[in-house]
């Protein structure tokens, strides 16, 4: 025969499990193991073993074998019954296995000896006494460990049948062990069971039960430190109890919540509590911590009764406001903050890890239906752009109607949001596009000489479409977040015209006429970095292979371009020794430039030895003596030249400071020229990158060094005769090889520039007066002679940077770096008394316009990126006057600036000088999409072009201040620092290039270093709710500097935050976002980069969560906080109009719908949705469904209003028990079987009264309403009053302990009789009786009210009168 096994590791019923588990905990080892026997073991009945695997039945198999305990100790048997083993002995399985033992020869003897068994049977015949002594025992700790696992489950909503199962059982086990006390507080929570339970007053044990709904309410009244709260089942003290683990962590949360003392790892209260690590002030801080390390969340808490949950609730509501930074994520979802949790996450864990810890950690914390946290990103990819068709140029020659332009892009939510609806990143694109024919306004019937004025007029806009790519790159910086999975695509540079006159036939430039390739080649270099720059490839890298992938088989501008844009972002690390190798070795020059370029910018002040023999090999005079002879253009030495200083920079290294020295004095090997001046530049812009801001560090050769630079400059005076020696000395080693003298001087008009910016950057901050008062500016007619016009500019910045910290944004300011002469000569130009030579005046004029674009431009780069409103508006004051001197575009009168510049200084001048001013304003501006400067731009583009002052430099630098302006869509701004001051400052040169391929006094490829003092300081604010990003006020704090205190300003969300240098606090204000606060040390480093872990503001991401109640600025801009209540208002007007006209049905759709839509509207919480949908229905016609939905629209604005929608359920729970109780005193039916829920609305009251008297502390007052409590204490007071039998009831009770007992009503009679007794805290008939026999022998004539006041103390005074009446009055 096959028999089948199976095995139950634990039952599945979960009561009989808890309750075989709280024996294993409560009862001692020798007990418990007596009571695993009659639980599996014995074959009289049937048991747990033989018990079918359903819930009922295990639960009917633990009752019986609890219930055999009690017969064993009633009654013991005369003859022992026979055990399971003795049934194996018996069987017939069991004779013939001893008869084939026997049969094969093996000893019986394993068989159990017979005698045994008779001698332990007389044993056990001999103790009956001792054995019903022991199972009283075992029953009585059986009662104490059921009772706590009772205890527990009043606090589980979801287990009200277990906990009327178990009720059951333990009133037999009381019964039989004559606890009445016991016994009558089961009947008080189940009144149904006094039908089978006779009660009586005399009581066997004077034992009190412990109730735990009584302990936390005591905990409310008198704190946790009080007598009353002493008195803890042992077995929920016990460490590592688990059956009665819920009970615990709501006694120690109620503890913790009524000051109790932590003592190790246990409460003063007795109880063991886990407790999250983060922070704590407050009692209720310390609860929620409690809660986290309990794994207690919301659910847990929906799953309390309502009572009980309220002083919870009431912490986590005082904490939700401001809770402390430190505390972990799932405190944060706790308390509703789930905008914190995800910063928090950010933080603490990598972006991989991000989603697991949030699934495991959160959703525990969370309610059941809340949707899973998820980090949010905003990229910038398709999906973004599909609503945005009106941002798209339709392009007459393409077929389907759109083209590439390399912006296409730059549309994305977090734009969308800054800009709104207005269209400035539209007429920003259509600025900045190269890809498409400009317009040419000509007559619909061309002669001969319109075509020749149309090739003009063409050539005239190659010069700004050429010039289009550098602002292009700044405006698109960085804003394509993709894998990069494609090919590098580069949008077209057309050059070409359209006729709209003609049909919009297209007219191409006269190759005969100009070199069409010549005048593209550095433009389409320009053009690829711009495309280069646009990315930002998500996981911060650009790989090896897909820069080889995109590598043409023959070198060209295109990919010199992309090499220089992904160096800028510091890619180019990727490649190898051999690949920069292969690229060298193409000769190509536009590719070496790009790629020396970007090297050093990937390796800057790294002094990397490998990039830096890359680099000298193109440096000529560090070759040595045998090396042979190369020819190298003039540029590439150029660009070999600044690669040393970015790769070198910051480090003071003398000898590459010694080499560019010497460098800024020598003529390039090439063959032009004319580049000489760019070459010494760069040298000087290196030298100064090499010992950036480190001029003042004692060095023993630095004296020299700047004694050699004013020798450059063309200073009048050796300051000594070492300098003196050295000079005479390099100038007789150099001159073999080409040292650039004009007699036995320096050509300081090609020196000077270079050693002017050398200064600069080596004294940059320094505020070094030796210095400055060396770089003096002309003072004197003779001077202003003896120096150019535009080295005086240099001379003006130089200085400023050097005296960073004087620079102010006032116009008294700028006035005080003009020296007196040239004040004067200005002002006296319109004096005819004056007597100014002419040539005088025009000297006067030149230096006034350079010293001013000089301290503009000064004022630009100290305030660059910082929106300064002061600087801005002196800048754009500035710039109308200078646009003014050229041609009066404003009637304005500005007495206060000299007027008729233009009649000593020629165009061109005032051309440059304007556009740097310009220039300077984007810097001041960068990222902000100032809306008035980009109108002065947008006018200055179309006037160039109208009066044909299409110069190539002056294009170019409307172009590139354009793309400051929106710099990187207006994500971006720029930095202060001294390495972005000196990249800044190789991009704003004041020497603007006369044509596309000009670069004799500054190399092209070097505006765009620009790209290396970007810093992406923006910060949007995303609805940790629906994951989209949202307007959100923000105060930013902002440290105390020199020129002013610690200021406090609000910016609107997407916005550009300042500096890491000055930023204090970031802080999330207004009425409709919930306040957090971010602090962070000034510290004068950079901007966290992309994905650092240290960030504050999580790579510019900073979830809010919106309030309930309010609406976010997209949908309410204006802010209609009263809006709500008008409308619910409203909502209320027709509910108390239907409750007059039930019978009509046409309106009833609308008005509901309304509800939901109004709530939909000011809330995501689905449960409030929900809520309105199901409980705020108009189609209900009688009053009662009226009154009730009266006061679920009532309940929804309170939640709503004050943002707590998880009140929702008390409020609904407490009204519904007010209800019940009402037609339960009404009708006859029976329709509560128990009286947990007032148990449950009397700690309501407690909490109540522990806010109103302050022993718990809030700013918000009660978080249910008070006035509502109270209505509901008098509602219950007045519906026992109203209960006709329960005096006689009261009475029967108290003297006799009996119960009603009559049938159905009886228990009608019964469950209102256990609400007076619960509602006014009556202790146990005998408790009772005891109480009085103390106070009868008492003969006196006073009232005994207040002693039995004092000998009940829980009991409400109106029992006290009712005991004394009946059981005392004569």
């Amino acid at each position: 025969m096959i028999f089948r096994c199976a095995l139950h590791r634990s039952p599945s019923s979960s009561l009989a499990n808890d309750s075989i588990t709280a024996m294993a905990e409560g009862l001692s080892p020798s007990f418990y193991n007596h009571f695993l026997v009659l639980l599996w073991g014995d074959s009289e009945s049937s048991r747990l073993s033989e018990a079918n695997p359903t819930v009922d039945s295990e639960w009917s198999s633990f009752c019986d074998a609890i219930m055999q305990m009690c017969k064993k100790s009633s009654v013991v048997s005369q003859e022992t019954a026979e055990s399971s083993w003795e049934f194996l002995l018996n069987s017939k399985f069991h004779k013939n296995y001893c008869k084939i033992n026997n049969m094969i020869g093996l000893s019986s003897g394993v068989a159990l000896d017979r005698t045994g068994l008779d001698s332990m049977r007389s044993n056990i015949d001999g103790t009956k006494s001792s054995e019903k002594s022991f199972h009283f025992d075992l029953l009585m700790e059986s009662l104490d460990s059921l009772h706590a696992v009772y205890e527990s489950l009043k606090m589980d909503n979801l287990r009200r049948r277990d906990l009327e199962l178990l009720a059951i059982l333990l009133c037999n086990i009381a019964k039989f062990l004559g606890e009445e006390c016991y016994l009558d507080h089961y009947v008080r929570d189940f009144p149904a069971l006094c039908k089978t339970v006779k009660m009586g007053i005399n009581c066997l044990s004077s034992k009190a039960p412990f109730n735990l709904f009584r302990w936390l309410e005591n905990c409310l009244q008198h704190g946790c430190t009080s007598d009353k709260t002493n008195n803890l089942p042992l077995v929920v003290c016990k460490d590592g109890s688990s059956v009665v683990s819920w009970a615990r962590k709501i006694v120690s949360f109620y503890s913790l919540l009524c000051d109790a003392k932590i003592i190790g790892n246990k409460l003063s209260s007795g109880v063991s509590c886990n407790i999250a690590s983060g922070s704590s002030s407050s009692n209720e801080e310390l609860t929620v911590l409690a809660m986290v390390g309990e794994k207690f969340g919301l659910k847990e808490l929906d799953s309390l009764p309502s009572g009980v949950s309220l002083p919870l609730r009431h912490a986590l509501d005082k904490c939700r406001e401001s809770p402390p930074a430190d505390w972990p994520a799932a405190a944060y979802v706790l308390i509703g903050r789930e905008d914190l949790a995800l910063s928090c996450l950010a933080r603490s864990c990598k972006f991989k890890e991000l989603e697991t810890q949030t699934n495991m950690n959160l959703v525990s914390m969370s309610t059941p239906y809340m949707l899973h946290l998820h980090p949010v990103t905003i990229p910038s990819t398709i999906s973004d752009t599909v609503g945005l068709e009106s941002t798209k140029f339709e392009d007459t020659d393409s077929i389907d109607g759109s083209m590439a332009d390399g912006m296409e892009n730059i549309f994305s939510s977090c734009t969308q949001l800054r800009y709104g609806r207005d269209l400035r990143l539209n007429e920003v694109r259509r600025l900045l596009c190269s890809a498409r024919p400009v317009a040419i306004q000509t007559s619909a019937n061309p002669s001969a000489s319109d075509q020749d004025l149309q090739q003009a007029q063409l050539w005239q806009l190659a010069q700004r479409t050429t010039a289009l790519p550098l602002g292009r790159g700044a405006f698109t910086l960085a804003t394509i977040y993709t894998l990069l999975t494609e090919a590098f695509t580069v949008p077209k540079l057309v050059l070409a015209g359209r006729l709209p006159a003609q049909q919009n036939a297209t007219v191409n430039l006269d190759p005969s006429i100009r070199n069409i390739q010549e005048l593209k080649s550095w433009p389409e270099f320009h053009n690829a970095v711009a495309a280069g720059l646009r990315l930002a490839p998500l996981q911060g890298k650009v790989s090896r292979t897909w820069i080889t992938y995109n590598r043409p088989e023959e070198p060209n501008a295109v990919h010199a371009g992309l090499l220089l844009a992904l160096g800028l972002h510091g890619f180019l690390r990727v490649l190898t020794i051999t690949d920069t190798y292969q690229y060298f070795s193409q000769e190509h020059e536009a590719t070496t430039v790009g790629l020396m370029l970007g090297l050093a910018a990937s390796y800057r002040g790294t002094m990397q030895p490998s990039i830096s023999k890359c680099l000298y090999v193109h440096i000529p005079y560090r070759h040595p003596s045998s090396f042979p002879e190369l020819e190298l253009p003039t540029l590439l030495q150029t660009a070999a030249l600044m690669s040393v200083g970015l790769l070198f920079e910051g480090s003071a290294h003398p000898q590459t400071m010694q080499t560019l020295l010497g460098e800024i004095g020598r003529r390039s090997g090439g063959d032009n020229v004319l580049e000489r001046e760019g070459y010494a530049v760069s040298a000087g812009f290196s030298l100064g990158l090499v010992a950036l801001g480190r001029g003042e560090e004692a060095l023993g050769f630095m004296d020299t060094l700047v004694d050699r630079l004013f020798h450059y400059i063309g200073g009048k005076e050796i300051r000594n005769e070492r300098s003196l020696l050295l000079a005479a000395s390099v100038d007789e080693h150099n001159r073999v090889t080409g040292q650039m003298m004009d007699g036995t001087t320096v050509n300081v008009d090609v020196t000077a520039p270079g050693a002017m910016i050398a200064l600069a950057l080596m004294f940059l901050k320094s505020e070094s007066e030796v210095i400055v008062s060396r770089l003096t500016i002309p003072q004197t007619h003779f001077d202003l002679q003896y120096v150019r016009p535009d080295f005086i500019m240099l001379r003006v910045i130089a200085r400023n940077l050097i005296m960073w910290g004087r620079i102010h944004p006032s116009k008294d300011w700028i006035e005080s770096q003009i020296p007196e002469i040239i004040k004067s000569g200005v002002k006296g130009l319109r004096d005819d008394t004056m007597d100014i030579d002419e040539m005088d005046a025009e000297t006067i004029v030149q230096a006034y316009v350079n010293i001013v674009a000089g301290a503009c431009i000064s004022l630009g780069l100290r305030f660059a990126g910082t929106k300064d409103a002061n600087a801005q508006e002196l800048l754009y004051e500035y710039a109308a006057y200078f646009l003014n001197e050229i041609k009066p575009v404003s009637t304005t009168n500005r007495s206060t600036f000299p007027k008729g510049l233009s009649q000593y200084v020629d165009r061109g001048t005032l051309e440059i000088c304007l556009h740097l001013i310009v220039l300077s304003l984007s810097v001041v501006m960068a990222g902000s999409g100032h809306l008035q400067t980009f109108r002065l731009l947008r006018f200055l583009r179309n006037r160039s072009s109208v009066d044909g002052h299409a110069n190539y430099g002056i294009q170019m630098a409307v172009s590139v201040a354009i793309g400051f302006l929106f710099l990187g869509g207006g994500t971006r701004t720029f930095s202060t620092s001294n390495s972005s001051i000196a990249a800044l400052l190789i991009t704003l040169y004041p020497r603007l290039p006369t044509g596309p391929n000009d670069n004799r006094c500054h190399l092209q490829a070097f505006r765009h270093l620009y790209v290396l003092a970007t810093e992406a300081r923006w910060l949007q604010t995303v609805d940790v709710d629906t994951g989209l990003p949202v307007y959100a006020p923000l105060e930013v704090t902002i440290k105390e500097t020199e020129h002013y205190s610690e200021t406090s300003f609000c910016e609107i969300t997407p916005c550009i935050l300042p500096e890491r240098s000055i930023l204090k606090t970031v802080r999330v204000c207004g009425p409709r976002y919930w306040p957090q606060v971010i602090e962070v040390v000034p510290e004068n480093k950079p901007w966290w980069s992309f994905g650092d872990r240290n960030d504050p503001f999580h790579s510019g991401i900073l979830h809010v969560k919106r309030k309930v109640g309010a609406c976010s600025y997209v949908d309410d801009p204006i802010g209609c906080q009263s809006l709500l209540s008008r409308a619910m208002h409203k909502v209320f007007g027709l509910t108390s109009l239907r409750a007059g006209y039930t019978g009509n049905n046409s309106n009833n759709g609308s008005a509901a719908v309304t509800v939901d839509q109004l709530v939909s509207t000011f809330s995501s919480d689905p449960s409030l949705i929900a809520f309105a949908q199901l409980c705020c229905d108009l189609s209900w016609n009688s009053r009662s469904d009226i009154d009730f939905q009266e006061f679920c629209l009532q309940v929804l604005f309170e939640c709503i209003s004050k943002d707590r929608p998880a009140l929702l359920q008390v409020y609904l729970s407490l009204y519904t028990t007010i209800g019940s109780l009402a037609q339960q005193v009404s009708n006859s039916n029976l329709l509560v079987g128990d009286s947990l829920s007032v148990s449950s609305l009397k700690l309501a009251l407690s909490y109540n009264e522990a806010v109103m008297t302050g022993r718990l502390t809030t700013s918000r007052g009660s978080i249910v309403q008070s006035v509502f409590l109270g209505s509901l204490r008098k509602q219950v007071e007045e519906l026992l009053n109203s209960a006709e039998q329960l005096k006689t009831d009261l009475c029967n009770y108290l003297n006799s302990g009996s119960w009603p007992n009559d049938g159905s009503f009886g228990v009608k009679s019964s469950t209102i009789l256990s609400w007076y007794l619960q509602w006014f805290g009556v202790p146990a008939a005998p408790t009772v009786k005891t109480m009085v026999d103390k106070i009868k022998p008492m003969n006196t004539s006073l009232s005994p009210v207040p002693l039995l006041c004092l000998l009940l103390p829980g009991t409400h005074i109106n029992a006290v009168e009712e005991i004394n009446r009946f059981l005392l009055s004569t």
